[in-house]
């Protein structure tokens, strides 16, 4: 079946602006990629790919070079993002499933990101993936601080574009389009609609829209619209990907299709950039574009062909740069200078604390972030982290933190946690090619303390369990 959606919302002429923002506070819309890496995005070196929304709004604002995903795979990047805490301290540091349908809620009591917002009286809501509790747990969104919820509660069936259900709140809403098998309803594009009319309906109040967005996730699925039609006549040299029964589904033109799927991206950034301006919004709205975590290289894709880890080592699941260092853009018209690339470094539960000083909020909860208020509002005296630290429960156990432009990484954790880490300057070596560990015997005592000390203990989350 082919797909005009996108086209056709496209084509849509902007329209002067159609109401008044009355209040004063700013609007947020928060935009996660799902697995997009750093050389995904053309302004952060992309060749293949056309962004020209998200190019357009780093160029309308501040483009940050050295932001860090709070972890390397969904749910507790997620769980960093809107509590504030790094993975030592965030509840949720792992992807733990929950059977048939969902994963590990976050703990009653959670104060997240949306709950701050929401006792200064914003509309919230959240579209595309959560991860962070099965339905009427005590992790759902709903629970969690958001108005409306719609998406995939459960990342496992967000690994299909074609669901046979998605969720209004704790609602299933089927999509018998794409019952036994057919694929007619392409569940990311009704997600988009719902995002759509959520900043229609809120034109009028502050909002924060939470889009955790699920492409370019894998599977490598794109709708026979003029985006694939484009990619595919583009890309030539394609090797058909056969995923097995019940994994990720076959496709014949995985590169292409995963080219269409970021392009894709790019167009729902434009249609949200194009409703904010028919709203006349548009300059008291605060857009943040970023992603969960490195590129991945299921369902066929190929993030080598397309450069997806920029100059990074590393991928997804990886604790090196590629895997946790991704894109970030700040736009927010007539208040974020236009034209700021920075190298201010930063990780995404600095997000929290930097719309806590953005929205004047008196809330109070404990935070690893540090607000970047200063850097993308182009003021001096930015406040620096003194370190940075991240912990990955698969494959062995592996943590890292970062001080300065030095990075201290340990694979296989969990089976041997007194392993002395490598170390590498990020200054010199970005690219992580040259372990200085033994020259640095200083520094590396330091990061080894900074290690050990940067974690609380967790029923849930412990190495060696």
């Amino acid at each position: 079946m082919k797909h005009t959606l996108i086209p056709a919302l496209l084509s849509t002429l902007i329209v002067p602006g159609i109401s008044a923002q009355k209040s004063e506070k700013p609007n947020i819309i928060y935009i996660l990629a799902d697995d997009l890496g750093y050389g995904d995005v053309g302004c952060y070196g992309q060749k293949i790919i056309e962004t020209p929304n998200i190019d357009k709004l780093a160029a309308g604002g501040v483009q940050f070079m050295q932001h860090y995903a709070g972890s390397t795979v969904s749910a507790p990047s997620r769980s960093a993002l809107l509590t504030g805490l790094h993975t030592g301290h965030t509840p949720i540091r792992g992807n733990a499933e929950v059977r048939p349908e969902g994963q590990k809620p976050l703990p009653f009591g959670t104060f997240t990101l949306a709950h701050m917002l929401k006792n200064q009286g914003y509309a919230t809501g959240a579209f595309g993936k959560w991860g962070l509790g099965f339905p009427n747990s005590e992790g759902d969104p709903n629970a969690m601080g958001f108005d409306l919820f719609y998406g995939y509660n459960c990342q496992r069936q967000a690994h299909h574009y074609y669901p046979a259900h998605i969720y209004r709140n704790n609602q299933k809403i089927m999509l018998p389009g794409n019952k036994n098998g057919e694929r007619k309803v392409y569940a990311q594009d009704l997600i988009q609609n719902e995002t759509l009319n959520f900043i229609r309906r809120n034109a009028n109040q502050p909002f924060f829209a939470f889009v955790p967005v699920v492409l370019p996730h894998a599977e490598l699925a794109s709708p026979d619209d003029s985006i694939a039609q484009k990619y595919r006549a583009l890309i030539k040299d394609e090797k058909a990907y056969k995923g097995a029964p019940g994994s990720y589904g076959s496709t014949e033109t995985p590169k292409a299709d995963f080219a269409s799927m970021v392009a894709r991206l790019d167009a729902y950034v434009g249609q949200i950039v194009e409703e904010l301006r028919k709203n006349g919004i548009e300059k008291n709205t605060i857009i943040i574009f970023s992603s969960d975590n490195g590129p991945h290289a299921e369902g066929g894709n190929n993030p080598e062909f397309f450069n997806s880890n920029g100059s990074f080592r590393g991928l997804k699941r990886d604790l090196y740069e590629g895997g946790i260092r991704v894109p970030m853009i700040v736009s927010w018209p007539g208040k974020v200078p236009a034209g700021q690339v920075t190298e201010h470094i930063s990780a995404q539960w600095d997000v929290m604390p930097t719309l806590k000083e953005l929205t004047a909020s008196k809330a109070k909860f404990k935070t690893d972030g540090v607000s970047f208020a200063k850097t993308i509002l182009g003021k001096k005296g930015q406040k620096q982290h003194k370190y940075l630290y991240w912990e990955f429960h698969e494959m062995g156990g592996r943590v890292a933190v970062r001080a300065g432009d030095w990075k201290a990484v340990v694979y296989n954790y969990g089976k041997n946690p007194d392993a002395t880490p490598e170390l590498y300057n990020l200054k010199t070596d970005p690219s992580e090619t040259q372990n200085v560990a033994a020259k640095n015997p200083r520094v590396l005592k330091r990061l080894t303390i900074m290690l050990q000390n940067s974690r609380t203990a967790s029923k849930d989350f412990n190495f060696g369990s």
